[in-house]
């Protein structure tokens, strides 16, 4: 792939006072205008392209991106774009472009998954704001300060964390942190299921997932049936609604919520 010069990134004279951000999905000009009306400080989205977790999303245009983010600076708030799927060697050349694009168009910053990426990222534009997305699966203060090194400069913990696992990972590394407040739980780790894969062909680590463990299921034990009555969502675990723990959040060093759209 052929090397080409950097990008300086533009500032965004709209920024926001130092306090918890609250970051909310928008697939569509409807989302976004409702996450802007609403008090979110920020949104984040996904490219019709690819290489984002939620190719299912309407997802908007790469020759909206430059509307998009004129239109939320004007409102004070800021833009994130998801690239945040595992990346094939194939795939280098077009994603350098859509980077490039999303710098040109001001974007605040790319929530990624591949390490690569992000090396990639940061030869491109080393102003770009790299976040790492749930989908890196960091779970500890040392996997965090990895990221940071190759330049990452906030973590979207993984969901699965607990509060004093969060509390202790903030004890440890001062890296901004970013928490789900609402949406879908896995029963696996962030970033490593391959059930949707190979259950379904669909992978979740290119932005497929088919949702294996929602789904209902028998249980067979010693070669007999349990009958499990209504009970029959077995890998299903209850959606995140963390609106009550904000203040332990807080105490326990997140900085910004996350809105999931599930």
């Amino acid at each position: 792939m052929q090397s080409l010069p950097a990008l300086s990134l533009p500032v965004n004279p709209a920024a926001r006072p130092n306090r918890p951000e609250l970051v909310a999905p928008a697939g569509d000009w409807d989302c976004l205008r409702a996450a802007v009306e609403n008090g979110a400080d920020a949104v984040y989205f996904g490219l019709n392209c690819g290489h984002n977790a939620r190719m299912r999303a309407a997802n908007f245009r790469t020759e909206e991106l430059t509307a998009v983010m004129a239109h939320l600076h004007r409102r004070g708030m800021k833009g994130y774009v998801t690239l945040n799927t595992l990346v094939f060697s194939s795939e280098l050349a077009d994603i350098e472009q859509t980077v490039r694009d999303l710098v040109r168009a001001g974007a605040d910053a790319v929530l990624v998954q591949d390490l690569g990426l992000v090396r990639l990222i940061r030869e491109i534009c080393p102003d770009l704001s790299i976040h790492a997305s749930t989908q890196m699966t960091l779970t500890s203060a040392e996997g965090m300060e990895v990221a940071r090194q190759l330049g990452v400069e906030r973590v979207v913990a993984a969901r699965e964390l607990s509060l004093d696992e969060i509390r202790r990972i903030h004890e440890q590394t001062d890296i901004p942190l970013e928490v789900f407040v609402h949406g879908a739980l896995c029963v696996a780790y962030s970033g490593q299921c391959l059930t949707s894969e190979s259950l379904g062909g669909r992978s979740a680590n290119r932005g497929v997932c088919a949702q294996a463990c929602r789904l209902p299921y028998e249980l067979v034990c010693d070669g007999r049936d349990v009958d499990l009555g209504n009970v029959k969502y077995l890998l299903s675990p209850q959606d995140l609604a963390a609106y009550a723990l904000i203040p332990d959040l807080l105490r326990a060093g997140a900085s910004s919520f996350k809105i999931e759209d599930a």
